[in-house]
């Protein structure tokens, strides 16, 4: 397990790597604005998230990430504000970062839909232990430092919503860096990036029988290749990963209950292995008050099957101003 560790590790820092960096959600709409800043304020009253994810449970020093949201329109309506906190830990690494998000929101047509433009601001401390590898050549020169980096940032997106359908746009990190010096001690080349992401979603709300059963399908496409092309060095201009996808079919009962079932795969195939990810499934309950409850189960469908034992989130989130009889023009997203 711990050579497991060691390989994924290496492949993932050591800038080889065609693994995507931000961290992975199964319930991305739970957290949509650690992704795309225009999200925020889209609600129209304050909403605040807390998210914990723990990736491929039963491999020592797999992924866990817990993620916080918080956002919420000004009295200007056309302002939305937020703050997102990410704290993500693989194995020896650990990426904590904070984001503070602004968003413009402006009316399109009479139907209540609206065209929203962010930015976000922010920074991130990666932060690398590698004593705690048991490595095969204890001289590795990939692995002479333990680096401490602090990583200013902003990023951008766009997003439309109305009440039965939204897209949106975004690159929540648009400065890459060097995540080491690009010389180890032995006069090697050894370089380790930290690449911009791309994310598009989009998803809808179909009335079944009125408000009361509303089926959500929505889509979340995650692209690193994107523009690659143009980046300055040209030794990265051929990185990149397989575009992943997650396709999630979900039904709201009564603006209550939240049943889902989603799928994660990718489009592109570099290695001509199966690009399956996760077969996925999830549930929520918005209470009352205002408070909402729910849990995720990933299905692990490559190759770590069956070490790994599959993935699982919590999230637990509050809306200020949410209740469950207000059915003119309840709000799906």
């Amino acid at each position: 397990m711990r050579k497991l560790l060691t390989l994924f590790i290496v492949i993932y820092f050591a800038g080889s790597s065609f693994a995507q960096q931000d961290p992975m959600f199964t319930k991305y709409m739970f957290n949509s604005l650690v992704f795309n800043p225009a999200y925020a304020g889209s609600k129209d009253h304050m909403s605040i998230g807390l998210l914990h994810r723990t990736q491929w449970w039963g491999i020592d020093g797999a992924p866990v990430t817990q993620s916080f949201t918080v956002h919420t329109p000004l009295k200007n309506e056309r302002v939305g504000v937020g703050l997102s906190v990410v704290n993500d830990k693989i194995g020896p690494t650990n990426n904590l970062g904070a984001n503070v998000s602004y968003a413009y929101r402006i009316p399109v047509g009479a139907n209540g839909a609206k065209l929203a433009i962010g930015l976000q601001a922010g920074v991130e401390n990666w932060r690398a232990d590698w004593n705690q590898l048991n490595l095969p050549e204890a001289n590795d020169p990939t692995f002479d430092l333990s680096p401490n980096k602090w990583l200013p940032n902003f990023g951008a997106g766009v997003y439309y919503y109305s009440k039965s359908f939204y897209a949106g746009f975004s690159s929540p990190h648009l400065v890459e860096y060097d995540l080491r010096d690009e010389v180890g001690t032995q006069g090697e080349n050894i370089w380790a990036r930290q690449y911009r992401h791309y994310f598009f979603s989009v998803g809808g709300a179909i009335p079944l029988s009125g408000d009361d059963l509303i089926f959500k399908p929505s889509l979340l496409v995650k692209n690193v290749s994107l523009f690659q092309g143009l980046r300055k060095d040209e030794q990265f201009q051929t990185v990149g990963t397989p575009t992943e996808f997650d396709i999630d079919l979900s039904v709201l009962f009564y603006q209550a209950f939240w049943l889902g079932l989603s799928y994660r795969s990718a489009i592109e195939n570099f290695d001509d292995t199966s690009s399956e990810d996760s077969i996925d499934i999830w549930a929520s309950y918005f209470l009352k008050n205002g408070l909402r409850i729910g849990a995720a189960y990933d299905y692990t469908l490559t190759e770590l099957q069956p070490e790994a034992k599959g993935s699982f989130e919590l999230f637990l989130g509050y809306e200020f101003d949410y209740d469950t009889r207000k059915t003119v023009t309840p709000r799906y997203f």
